[in-house]
């Protein structure tokens, strides 16, 4: 609206309509005093106009119904009106013969109002739309010899062009010709009705855009915001709103996106749910024995018997800590993973750290931790957190060592290969245990899930190793994968784990 008033307010169309209008004009207004001056003039040295003369040629004069002229002598009295002498008729005053249409009426109304509003502009700010001299500062001005040319608001209320011109005989003044035109404001008007179509079209757009903005984006967000909040207050499990994922724009992104979220947050608490019920189940169990044992030691006399049971709570003591602090490792390792910044770790460094450091705390008997480079690399670079990265290599070569037999090998391998557009790099950890059953390759990757071969000591293992590595892997965009070393007769030789993540370009 400020755009349009602005346009129907201080139109430049208007101000060159008022130029070229003072420009006929004045055409004009030269053309007509050359010709007083020759024909109704006289006297030397002290000349004179003879107002007889000036009437006649006044009226022989043909001007449009739009123009008014008026001729004054020196005096600045009246002595030819050019309307009166022409016995013209104000068709202005008469009116038309025909109705107005509505468009005409209501643009006729809103070309008066801008008007109006032109004109308390111009009286309070006094600035040069409009002329600001009266008809009478005009008429002296051109007395004296000045030309007078402008747009000015007569005492009718009549918005007119107006021409003054000194009428000269031997550089004297013996009378003024005043030329007035009071078409512009019927032309600005026509002009303004010739815009409100276009302006009814923009207006119509407008509202039509608006309509559709609403429709099309502001109600589906609505729709994600009401539905988000069903999810806050625990209305709703998760989001689901398939008309607007099946939308192919920003919003079905946005939706979709956000249904993801929901879904992944819900899957997220589930998993918590269920691995605090895991939790309590397996302190629990070590808890039970302990406290079994305790209340049988207090009636057992037997020193044999009382030692028994002392191993029993000293073993179920090592598991409950090993049991806290594999799920203390469990959380510390899904905060890392939400919070560390990823950098560049150099796996090869880590890995032959690793292996020293395993060879170094060795016991007479235990395996042994071997780690190379493939392909002739000599460095072995990911993009990850090199804490949580070091925790899961550290947690598969002690799965290893933990099945390897006596003076057994873990061998680990690193190497590059170019997949797809990327680099990945893979590292095989590999025992001589009895390897894994088939059926339990994907299953030994869930938490709390244990399965010792016989023999092997009860309770050193929390079950939740493996699954700390898949999370920590899954988090870093990589993969873990199990499997079993075969002969050639297909006899299982050990366990073999490949781990791959994202690489940096090697450098060979």
């Amino acid at each position: 609206m400020i755009l349009i008033s602005g346009a129907l307010v201080l139109n430049e169309m208007r101000v060159g309509l008022v130029q070229a209008r003072i420009d006929s004009l004045n055409t004009q207004g030269e053309l007509i005093v050359s010709i007083l001056a020759e024909g109704a003039t006289e006297g030397e040295p002290e000349p004179v106009m003879i107002d007889a003369s000036a009437r006649r040629i006044l009226k022989r004069l043909e001007l449009p119904n739009t123009v008014r002229a008026r001729l004054y002598n020196a005096e600045g009295d009246l002595i030819g009106d050019y309307g009166l002498l022409s016995d013209r008729v104000d068709e202005q005053a008469l009116g038309s013969l025909k109705d107005p249409n509505v468009l005409e009426v209501f643009a006729s109304s809103v070309s008066d109002f801008f008007d109006s509003m032109a004109r308390r502009l111009q009286n309070r700010a006094r600035g040069s739309l409009l002329q600001t001299m009266t008809f009478e500062e005009e008429l002296d001005a051109a007395r004296r010899g000045e030309r007078v040319a402008g747009e000015r608001i007569t005492d009718e209320g009549e918005r007119v062009v107006s021409v003054s011109l000194p009428i000269q005989r031997v550089s004297a003044v013996v009378g003024v010709l005043t030329i007035e035109a009071g078409d512009v404001a019927d032309v600005v008007r026509k002009e303004r009705a010739a815009l409100l179509p276009f302006i009814g079209v923009a207006i119509f757009v407008s509202i039509l855009s608006a309509v559709l903005l609403a429709f099309m984006i502001a109600r589906p967000l609505r729709r994600l915001a009401l539905a988000a909040d069903r999810v806050r207050s625990g209305a709703a499990e998760k989001l689901e709103l398939p008309k607007l994922t099946s939308r192919r724009d920003e919003i079905g992104e946005l939706a979709e996106s956000l249904e993801a979220m929901t879904g992944a947050l819900h899957d997220r608490i589930v998993a918590n749910e269920a691995f605090a019920a895991d939790v309590a189940h397996e302190l629990k169990n070590p808890l039970t024995s302990i406290r079994s044992a305790v209340e049988t030691a207090e009636r057992v006399t037997d020193p044999d018997a009382r030692e028994k049971l002392r191993r029993v709570i000293a073993s179920d003591v090592k598991r409950l800590d090993r049991l806290i602090t594999d799920i203390s490792n469990a959380s510390r390792a899904e905060a890392e993973a939400a919070r560390s910044p990823m950098g560049i770790v150099d796996l090869g460094q880590l890995l032959t750290d690793l292996a020293d450091t395993y060879d170094a705390i060795a016991n007479e008997g235990d395996p042994k931790v071997s780690f190379e480079l493939e392909d002739d690399i000599t460095a072995l670079l990911v993009t990850g957190r090199e804490g949580p990265l070091g925790q899961v290599f550290r947690n598969l070569i002690e799965n290893a060592r933990s099945f390897s037999p006596e003076d057994g090998l873990v061998r680990i391998s690193g190497r590059t290969y170019f997949s797809g557009a990327n680099f990945t790099a893979e590292i095989v950890i590999e025992d001589q245990g009895p390897g894994i059953p088939d059926d339990k390759l994907e299953k030994i990757f869930e938490r709390f899930y244990t399965d010792r071969p016989e023999g092997a000591k009860f309770g050193l293992n929390s079950g939740l190793g493996l699954s700390i590595v898949a999370q920590i892997i899954e988090s870093h965009r990589g993969s873990v994968e199990a499997g079993n070393i075969l002969s050639g007769s297909g006899e299982i030789r050990g366990a073999r784990f490949v781990v791959t993540l994202p690489a940096v370009e090697p450098d060979k």
